[in-house]
């Protein structure tokens, strides 16, 4: 890597970590191993030479040769990864959530008619909330997954009415709980009109977001009421590795078959979707379940961070490595939908 080449990553790196990260300059001179002066000469030179906009439009060398490589390996049509190294779990949410709304709204500027279909969870809804608004009345934004707790309760991370509040385009909500009482319920609930047209207009989608949620007795679905201790306790005797709007997988990715899953109202999903069907996901604790989504190819898009990266990679990438010109999606729907414009 050249000298200018490496001066100009490390000015973005800072950039990134004060501008969306929200770190303070003396936590990233304690992150980076420099001074808090060298910090402030960093951001001023990001901001001299216009690496700073609504995005940072320098890819670190990186970021971008690692997700040229995850590209690759798992065959993603989209591929983002953020600058990670030394930040906390928070912090590098919170690079994930930029880098998600950028690709969102890219995607969500057409002028045509775009129908988003979307997951929940908590890196998702701060996406959209750092995502400006897009006024886009012809948009719809259509929910995968039931938000209603057996009681009647509803999540904290329903998010397709955030993002209708967002584009002020129209919200289609799934009319059923997440977990229905049995399976006999299920079909009742599944059978509705309403339920049809929702599940038909998100399987027609033009983009899915969503979420790559961690099994275990202390993720969501067990904080959020959706599925009881026993319950989740059952799907970890049988190698459950991660949640998809629901749908439960082990680590070689194959979606199992129990009796929770057969009370699953969300809607349907398939391996190797032919739309685009992105992530935004990181963090330690989901590594295991990324992969887990990766090698069942549920995805073909992946927003994550670069610590990440390179466990799913399982290797460590040459500084010298060259980065890619461009990262271009490749989804071959007759919209535009790279998130390069």
């Amino acid at each position: 890597m050249t000298k200018s080449r490496g001066r100009t990553d490390l000015s973005a790196r800072a950039a990134w970590m004060y501008y969306i990260g929200g770190q303070t300059q003396y936590e990233i001179a304690d992150n980076l191993g420099i001074s808090r002066q060298v910090v402030q000469r960093l951001i001023a030179t990001a901001s001299a030479e216009n690496l700073v906009s609504f995005q940072i439009v320098h890819r670190i060398s990186d970021c971008a040769t690692l997700a040229s490589a995850l590209a690759k390996k798992y065959d993603l049509q989209l591929c983002k990864v953020v600058p990670s190294a030394t930040l906390d779990n928070n912090a590098c949410q919170q690079m994930i959530a930029s880098a998600a709304a950028e690709v969102m709204y890219r995607m969500l500027m057409t002028s045509q008619d775009f129908t988003v279909a979307l997951g929940s969870g908590r890196t998702l809804r701060s996406a959209i909330e750092k995502m400006p608004e897009l006024i886009r009345p012809q948009h719809s934004c259509v929910s995968l997954i039931g938000a209603m707790t057996a009681d009647g309760t509803t999540t904290r991370y329903d998010v397709p009415l955030l993002m209708a509040g967002k584009t002020q385009g129209k919200y289609f909500i799934l009319p059923a709980p997440m977990f229905a009482d049995t399976p006999q319920d299920r079909e009742l609930w599944c059978q509705h009109r309403i339920y049809k047209l929702v599940t038909d207009k998100a399987r027609t989608a033009d983009a899915t977001f969503l979420g790559i949620g961690e099994v275990s007795l202390s993720c969501p679905l067990c904080l959020e009421g959706f599925v009881s201790t026993d319950e989740m306790q059952q799907q970890l005797e049988e190698q459950a590795t991660a949640e998809i709007i629901g749908h439960i997988i082990n680590r070689e990715g194959k979606r199992l078959s129990n009796p929770l899953q057969q009370r699953l109202t969300s809607a349907p999903v398939a391996p190797d979707p032919v739309r685009p069907t992105i992530a935004f996901a990181g963090g330690r604790t989901k590594h295991r379940a990324i992969r887990a989504a990766l090698r069942g190819r549920w995805i073909n898009g992946l927003v994550t961070d670069e610590e990440t990266a390179r466990y799913l990679l399982e290797l460590n990438l040459s500084e010298g490595a060259e980065p890619p010109l461009q990262e271009k999606a490749r989804f071959g729907n007759k919209k535009s939908l790279s998130p390069d414009g």
